[in-house]
């Protein structure tokens, strides 16, 4: 059995709390960035949907 003692618990450590935190990172980034592209649109729709009920009413 191998043994790496408190310093590689603690590079381990490091290691995967680093990994998270840049997870967590591009998790934020891609949601602040990629829900415009989809409320944008969607309002148009949502214009245009409204356009052609006051034309037919």
């Amino acid at each position: 059995m191998e043994t790496h003692g408190p310093l590689g618990t603690l590079w381990a450590g490091l290691g995967l709390g680093a990994f998270f935190l840049a997870l967590t990172w591009v998790n934020l980034l891609l949601g602040h960035f990629l829900t415009p592209l989809f409320l944008i649109p969607l309002t148009w729709v949502q214009d245009a949907m409204a356009e052609r009920k006051k034309k037919a009413a």
